[in-house]
């Protein structure tokens, strides 16, 4: 198991950072689907001993997930960003299937441990968001995802990347009117059965997981030969109502997870996800700095532990 990291904002000092902690893979942001637009990130993050792993989040693939009229030019553009992972050996690619939004919560600002700054999703304040327009029922998008298979695994295999579906945040459909698909384990086992391939698999992202209510080291064992990629992270609460906890404190048993991914055999990258804005902070919610260093610690000490165990 390896440590990685998103990197904001992706600079020298922070990559170093991520460096002096252990960190050994980064995940990128989508910054373009062509070689020339991915690799100065590459030869950034290795002038500081790290390799880039995993690209996720931001990709242009909404007409894909709705069947819009730019369907065809996202296809090609995908394409394009996996045959230059392949040459950049970048071995996993993160995707979801929210399609009209991407992960949703209705405040930042719910006091935590000390006075950390967590996040929260409360079904019951999303009319505030307004409703979505350009949904699509469950099972288009389900004909869709199968569509979309079909096409881009071929591609990923002979380049040696591995697509790394994310579940819908949070697990709840409908949200703001729209119907979702990937709220449920048992989604995740259709995923796999619509296209057995190696390059088809699971973003195992514990706080959603946690959200649909399920027992997380049992569904690790469960989806384990799918599973390669990890976001490590916890809720309290459900898939209505949920606080992002410190990756201490929330209520799943995260030793016995981590021994769950030992024992399935899990080589690949997890990173902390969605960690509280401590005191002095600013940036982006969820992905400051310091509780990333906090969680980073944390999983070094369950991943040791674990295989002393083993």
């Amino acid at each position: 198991m390896r440590i990685g990291m998103v990197v904001t904002p992706f600079i020298a000092d922070n990559i170093q950072l991520a460096s002096q902690i252990g960190v050994t893979d980064l995940v990128v942001r989508y910054s373009g689907s062509r070689v020339e637009e991915i690799e100065p990130l590459c030869r950034q993050a290795e002038r500081h001993g790290l390799k880039i792993s995993v690209v996720e989040g931001y990709l242009p693939m909404d007409h894909v997930v709705l069947g819009g009229d730019n369907r065809r030019d996202q296809l090609e553009t995908l394409k394009e960003l996996i045959r230059s992972m392949g040459a950049l050996n970048i071995g996993v690619l993160c995707y979801n299937w929210m399609g009209l939004t991407d992960w949703t919560r209705t405040s930042f600002e719910v006091p935590g441990r000390g006075g950390a700054l967590c996040s929260e999703f409360d079904a019951r304040q999303t009319e505030a968001l307004g409703l979505l327009d350009g949904g699509i029922s469950a099972q288009i998008q389900w004909d869709n995802l199968a569509s979309f298979l079909d096409e881009i695994l071929p591609v990923a295999e002979v380049e040696g990347v591995a697509l790394s579906m994310h579940p819908d945040d949070p697990p709840l459909s409908p949200l703001r009117g729209v119907e979702r698909i990937m709220t449920h384990p048992e989604a995740f086992e259709k995923l796999i059965e619509l296209a057995p391939s190696s390059a088809n698999g699971i973003c195992f992202c514990q706080g959603n997981f946690a959200a649909m209510g399920v027992d997380i080291p049992a569904t690790i064992k469960r989806l384990g030969p799918f599973i390669n990629f990890v976001h490590v992270r916890d809720v309290r609460g459900d898939r209505t109502r949920f606080v992002e906890t410190f990756h201490d404190e929330g209520p799943t048993d995260m030793f016995a997870s981590m021994c769950s991914y030992r024992e399935s055999s899990f080589d690949g990258v997890m990173r902390p996800d969605h960690v509280p804005v401590l005191v002095g902070e600013e940036g982006e919610s969820g992905y400051t700095m310091l509780g990333r260093l906090f969680a980073v610690g944390y999983m070094r000490g369950l991943i040791e532990a674990a295989e002393k165990v083993g």
